[in-house]
């Protein structure tokens, strides 16, 4: 384990939050691109393992079958495999919507280490709304009717206030108006990345 604390020491790391909508996960492709950094987004790395059929598998899914939210120790796991799997061919790591309250990210600091940089993409929940539902419109499982899309965006302020509060102090937040066109966003997306290297 001393050498991967060695070796991460040398990657950036970044953390990605944002509402459902903000455009998270069209700007992580396109700085992926860009800066050669691994995306990792915990709701995949969770689908991942549900499908591995692994012990720890079943676990989550009794846990998700129960509606309850997967425990942090088990996500920053899975966090931690993946960072160590990409560790030799990387400049950083993109992990989006993570995390999901602040005692997620205060175990994150202890153990691996706290982030160069927490981006949030700062959105309307109007301009959220109206791109999901276009989002569904082009996608046949329309899942995203008006009624789940303010639950998912109440879901994540009522999450997200906390930990942006928690970065602000540490001075690490960079608030991104993501309102704009995706090629303006990802200009501001940049000049945030480019300010840690």
């Amino acid at each position: 384990m001393g050498g991967f604390m060695e070796d991460l020491r040398k990657c950036k790391i970044i953390f990605m939050i944002g509402g459902p909508g903000s455009g998270k996960g069209t700007q992580c492709e396109k700085l992926v691109e860009k800066y050669g950094f691994t995306h990792l987004s915990t709701g995949e790395l969770l689908r991942k393992e549900l499908a591995s059929e692994s012990e720890r598998s079943k676990l989550i899914r009794d846990i998700m079958e129960r509606g309850d939210l997967v425990p942090s120790g088990i996500v920053l796991e899975l966090l931690k495999e993946a960072m160590v799997a990409s560790l030799g061919d990387t400049r950083g790591f993109l992990i989006d919507g993570y995390p999901r309250e602040v005692k997620q990210g205060e175990e994150f600091g202890r153990r691996i280490g706290d982030p160069h940089l927490v981006i949030c993409m700062d959105c309307s929940a109007d301009t959220m709304t109206n791109r999901l539902l276009q989002r569904s419109q082009s996608s046949p499982p329309a899942d995203d009717t008006t009624k789940t899309i303010a639950k998912r965006l109440e879901a994540y302020y009522r999450a997200s206030i906390p930990v942006i509060a928690y970065y602000e102090t540490k001075t690490q937040l960079h608030k991104i108006n993501a309102e704009g066109t995706p090629e303006d966003v990802f200009l501001q997306l940049c000049t945030a990345i480019d300010s840690i290297f």
